[in-house]
């Protein structure tokens, strides 16, 4: 689609707004006036902002009056025209951020509870169901964010290997048929990471407060590798005020009775992730095991004692219905899990379903969603911690449920940004927190495995940035 704005300043939010409606589109920004095939018209007269969008044969005009600042009202009158166009209204209303509760947060600080809620359902027309969600969020992350203090860090440790790769992943990882070789020689170099880290981490005063292991699929290690990446964490990292070790076992065909002896005496919590308890859902989106080994793989690690497991499942995929889906969640439910985190399928440009994707994102997506929240909270299970993807079916949101004692407390201080995360091996980054103000600092990994391994020194180096934030001013 071509674009004419006539304030270029506003590129970004624009581009973000129409994306909210036509979200596989490509925005050309022109010059002059786009005047053939799908095209919009942005313009300030100086009074008010008119906009026009022409689109597959349609035509919609809207005239927006200046109000609050030129950017809100530019985005808010394309938001009501694509609204007409569409015949579409989100239920995150003009909200395009990943972190809705954030700036829940910050407006409650600045204007209060009241005028935040007025802000929100009538300025940017969320509505009512999703604006309550966000409270209920907000309170329960709070609780979990005053138990972060100033020396508090979080470690996250990647393992990017997997049995398979699922046709919506956009995560970088290798699979293991072809990249198994590097399994060993990977291992070794995260451990001599571990060491070096906690090294450093040690001399700050720091302490961890989180441990995750994701990926990838951990349990695509076997059990020695899984121990020995385990046991140098405990042994290297102070975890005088450790509160969880969560180990993202992932897909039930990489579980075995042998890995979960291997984690058991270090993990705190356990992910065993189904997506879909449809074996033909599985098969369409590419996974290479069926419902029945879900329940294997959870029976196994109950029968071992892990009593802090969580199931993802996602609410979007291609072939599934309401139905299938209503199923995944009541099964779910009698499982007497202690947590369960619902996403919306998001399409990203890495994954193999690309722009075909989109006749998949249908409305019964948000029935789902709704039906999981409605199912999840009257069994006892509360919503603690929320984000948004770009490109995910209806712009709905992912959301994290659990009983009470059983927050994956590592999911909200990643989120909210609460403190430095640490992260260790391909892929990870290491996202510094200044704890007594505002400021971020990125010091990424390598992606690859063979990168990771090969320009190893690197990424030690990275690390020695740690020390140089927390002894500077800031």
């Amino acid at each position: 689609m071509k674009v004419y704005l006539s304030q270029i300043e506003y590129k970004y939010e624009v581009e973000k707004t129409f994306r909210l409606f036509l979200p596989f589109e490509r925005y050309d920004f022109v010059d002059g006036p786009a005047d053939s095939g799908d095209r919009a018209q942005l313009l300030n007269n100086g009074e008010c902002y008119n906009v026009t969008v022409h689109y597959k044969n349609d035509m919609v005009f809207r005239t927006q009056k200046f109000s609050r600042d030129g950017e809100f009202s530019l985005t808010r009158c394309l938001f009501l025209a694509l609204c007409d166009l569409t015949k579409y209204k989100p239920v995150w209303g003009m909200l395009t951020g990943v972190r809705p509760e954030r700036l829940y947060r910050q407006n409650l600080q600045n204007i209060g509870e009241e005028q935040t809620d007025r802000l929100l359902l009538q300025d940017y027309m969320v509505t009512p169901e999703r604006l309550e969600l966000l409270k209920t969020v907000y309170k329960n992350e709070e609780r979990i964010i005053g138990r972060s203090t100033p020396e508090s860090v979080s470690l996250y440790i990647s393992i990017p290997f997997c049995n398979g790769r699922c046709s919506y992943c956009s995560f970088v990882s290798e699979s293991v048929e072809n990249m198994g070789r590097l399994m060993e020689p990977y291992v070794d170099h995260l451990i001599k990471e571990i060491e070096y880290t906690a090294a450093k981490v040690k001399s700050l005063g720091l302490t961890v407060k989180t441990v995750y292991m994701g990926g990838g699929t951990p349990t695509s290690l076997n059990p020695k590798m899984l121990q020995e990446i385990l046991s140098a964490v405990y042994k290297n990292f102070d975890l005088s005020q450790n509160l969880e070790v969560t180990v993202e076992a992932g897909r039930p065909d990489s579980i075995t009775k042998e890995k979960l002896q291997a984690v058991k005496p270090y993990a705190t919590r356990l992910c065993i992730n189904p997506q879909t308890l449809n074996d033909e859902v599985l098969q369409n989106i590419g996974r290479r095991h069926t419902a029945k080994q879900f329940f294997d793989a959870l029976k196994m690690a109950a029968n071992l004692g892990f009593n802090n497991i969580n199931a993802d499942i996602i609410a979007g995929l291609p072939g599934d219905d309401f139905n299938s889906f209503q199923n995944t969640v009541d099964t779910l439910l009698s499982l007497n899990l202690s947590s369960v985190t619902v996403h919306t399928l998001s399409v990203k440009r890495a994954a193999d379903y690309g722009k075909n994707m989109a006749e998949n994102l249908s409305d019964t997506t948000q029935l789902m969603v709704d039906y999981a929240r409605a199912k999840l909270t009257e069994n006892g299970m509360q919503p603690y911690y929320l984000y948004r993807q770009s490109k995910t079916a209806q712009n709905l949101e992912n959301v994290g449920y659990a009983t009470p004692g059983n927050f994956c407390l590592y999911n909200v201080y990643i989120m909210d940004e609460t403190h430095t995360v640490i992260g260790l091996g391909a892929g990870a980054v290491t996202k510094l927190k200044d704890p007594y103000g505002d400021k971020i600092e990125r010091l990424p990994n390598f992606k690859f495995p063979y990168e990771y391994i090969d320009r190893f020194n690197t990424i030690i180096e990275r690390k020695d940035k740690i020390g140089g934030f927390y002894n500077a001013d800031h």
